[in-house]
């Protein structure tokens, strides 16, 4: 299956540049995967299409602050996008400019309170960067960095806590998994009333979620590893519901991917921690989940590509082409899916 399958057109003011002025008054678009058809409600009205017993699972990292700006020891600004922490100091992470930030060169942010020296350079502009400070790097980081926003949004957001979802909880994001921005404690009220249940796993959400898909074969496309972790409470409530004949609902493809790392044949899925580069297209089967909720993603990306494998390619496609004509607002910031 080739990456140009997977393309729509998107007129750019489609693409939400700020939050909803509530969460949960984004739209919502209804898709079955059997059949493809559809139906235009509200995101609040979400719990109109749950069913007691059914679950829910959410990924609860949080977005830390991982753009930092800097000067150069060579004169100059510099950003690092701080995107995974690796072992005595160091970090994965994005630099530019590239061509001034080899091995050597050095970062400096805050007057001196935190510096990065550049330790290798890798694939795809990646940097290794070994990262020193004055003080606890935590509050350092809260107080330097900035909220990493993608660069198809291109205004700043007055509260970066819309940047996070309600229920974030373990930072180590360099991005939000925004499936779970719209849910408000007055929708987990009504999904706790009538019987939903809630599970909270966490991925890391790195740039590999996001890295275009460069090969015309999308079956030669390989994604960058990002951090998981299954606590035994996330993996009884879901196990138990599965038990009882509940539908397991991934909020997010993040979530969906985690469970479909770890799931066995039979969809059980084990507490667990470790990290996954699972790519998901068509032709993958699905063992974990019965249902997704998602955002909309953008053409030929590894998200469409694993929301067109869980609901078929031609459902999506049609349905992302009637939310165009319908004036759907599109990526992070923009309306939700929920394909049962």
């Amino acid at each position: 299956m080739k990456t140009k399958d997977f393309w729509y057109e998107l007129p750019p003011e489609l693409i939400a540049q700020t939050p909803c002025a509530q969460r949960d008054g984004s739209r919502l678009l209804r898709l079955d995967r059997a059949s493809g058809a559809t139906e235009h409600t509200m995101f609040r009205s979400l719990p109109d299409f749950l069913r007691p017993g059914d679950c829910l699972v959410f990924n609860d990292s949080r977005v830390i602050q991982a753009r930092l700006i800097g000067e150069r020891s060579g004169g100059g600004t510099a950003e690092i996008l701080l995107l995974k922490p690796l072992a005595d100091g160091c970090w994965e992470c994005l630099a530019k400019p590239g061509r001034k930030l080899r091995p050597g060169a050095v970062v400096t942010f805050g007057e001196g309170l935190m510096t990065a020296e550049i330790v290798s350079c890798g694939e795809e502009g990646l940097r290794t960067v070994r990262l020193s400070c004055e003080g606890d790097f935590d509050e350092l980081l809260q107080k330097l960095g900035k909220t990493p926003l993608p660069p198809y949004i291109k205004e700043e957001l007055d509260d970066p806590e819309r940047y996070q979802t309600v229920f974030s909880k373990n930072p180590g994001s360099a991005a939000a998994p925004t499936a779970g921005l719209h849910f408000t404690p007055e929708i987990f009220s009504r999904l706790s009333k009538i019987g939903v249940k809630t599970a909270f796993l966490t991925l890391h959400v790195g740039i590999g979620t996001f890295r275009p898909v460069k090969e015309e074969d999308i079956s030669e496309h390989k994604m960058h590893t990002e951090s998981y972790c299954v606590t035994p409470e996330c993996a009884e409530t879901v196990n138990s519901a599965r038990a009882s004949g509940g539908r397991i609902i991934a909020v997010g493809t993040t979530s969906c991917r985690v469970l479909e790392s770890v799931a066995d044949e039979k969809g059980f899925i084990p507490a667990c921690s470790g990290e996954t580069n699972i790519f998901l297209y068509p032709g993958c089967r699905f063992r974990a989940i019965d249902g997704l909720l998602t955002n909309f993603h953008l053409p030929e990306s590894t998200l469409i590509m694993l929301v067109s494998a869980f609901a078929g390619k031609d459902n999506v496609l049609a349905a992302y082409r009637e939310a165009v004509r319908e004036k759907y607002r599109f990526f992070s910031f923009g309306d939700a899916m929920l394909i049962l």
